[in-house]
């Protein structure tokens, strides 16, 4: 499951708002030590498209 949210992260990743609404789906899917992983993969994200800064306050809770 989180390789596939990863693939669907990244094929939205061109809207912000597409973007949040996948992020807080895949938080309610993964696994705890999946959600970890996927904050690194977000992070590493947000490095290349700084406008998906937004989305990182769905990670912090």
């Amino acid at each position: 499951m989180f390789e596939y949210t990863k693939t669907i992260l990244n094929k939205v990743s061109f809207d912000t708002t597409l973007f949040c609404k996948e992020v807080q789906k895949a938080l309610q899917r993964l696994l705890p030590y999946e959600i970890e992983e996927l904050k690194i993969f977000i992070e590493s994200m947000v490095q290349q498209n700084p406008d998906l800064n937004k989305c990182l306050i769905y990670l912090e809770a």
